[in-house]
């Protein structure tokens, strides 16, 4: 097949980009990672090249990943039935020791091998190490359903400070040696808060935050704290979108420069929106 673009042409979009590398250089960037980018493995792929890409040239990238599909698989093949309240996956003894299994091994560990081979520099680590996120029990009728109390980020930043890539697995835990189920949007909002990012991508299966969710030309490409809070008063903002927008806000609150929900399953997204003038998916800023 022959190359759709010339050498010139490429060298063209690579002198583009210029700009946009110089900005992120030296710069944090959380990434949430999950749900069908995470499921398709062309698509993982292609993430795992955006971010070493990125790490390579300056960007200290930190991955944070769920695993949601992964659990569900697991807990079927040993005759468990997933049990969700609110969104939340209700979370007993037994469940709780299945999501740190599939979570902080086997998916922790499958994302830091394939980033290794890409040629970059990474080390996974969960919640429970160094005590990076502490949490209590959300609500007793979710079971060991995490909420996060504190977020010690020592670990994170003297991963970044040796060039590693962190890949991080949303388990938590208390000091009585309790394990918790933590939602991977909320981790990666305290996290990014924690480290003072200048962005926090959020990879989702939409588009961004759509006026009418059936129809993606309707992307709004910015939105304020306010404008989104408006967007929940006259409905817009509903149903899954209403906790990743909460996210968006909480980390805004804690300190990040601008969050921006996407979708996961466009290939090269992170790339689009951090070094061309495209952008990609909703932009949530401070007013």
């Amino acid at each position: 097949m022959k190359n759709e673009f010339s050498n010139s042409e490429r060298a063209q979009v690579l002198a583009q980009a210029l700009p946009y590398i110089r900005r992120y250089n030296g710069k944090v960037i959380v990434v949430k990672y999950g749900g069908n980018a995470m499921i398709n493995e062309e698509l993982k792929q292609q993430v795992m090249e955006d971010i070493v890409l990125l790490h390579l040239i300056g960007v200290r990238v930190v991955l944070v990943h769920g695993g949601g599909p992964e659990i569900n698989e697991l807990m079927q093949k040993l005759g468990k039935k997933a049990e969700f309240v609110d969104g939340l996956r209700v979370t007993d003894k037994e469940t709780v020791d299945i999501v740190q299994m599939v979570l902080a091994g086997k998916v922790n560990k499958t994302l830091v091998n394939l980033l290794e081979m890409k040629g970059g520099n990474a080390m996974g680590i969960s919640g429970m190490d160094g005590r990076l996120i502490e949490a209590e029990p959300k609500n007793e009728k979710l079971g060991f359903v995490g909420k996060i109390k504190r977020v010690n980020i020592a670990p994170v930043t003297d991963l970044l400070e040796k060039d590693y890539i962190p890949v991080i697995s949303t388990v938590g835990c208390d000091k009585k040696g309790n394990t918790y189920n933590i939602n991977g949007d909320t981790a990666a909002a305290c996290i990014a808060g924690a480290l003072g990012a200048e962005r926090l991508i959020m990879m989702t299966d939409i588009a961004g935050v759509l006026t009418d969710k059936n129809d993606p030309s309707t992307l709004i490409p910015n939105l304020t704290v306010s404008e989104a809070k408006k967007l929940y008063e006259n409905g817009v903002i509903s149903g899954g979108m209403i906790p990743k927008v909460d996210c968006c806000i909480e980390a805004i609150e804690r300190g990040v420069e601008k969050v921006i929900i996407m979708d996961g399953c466009v290939p090269h997204s992170i790339l689009m929106e951090l070094l061309t003038n495209e952008g990609a998916g909703t932009m949530v800023t401070r007013d």
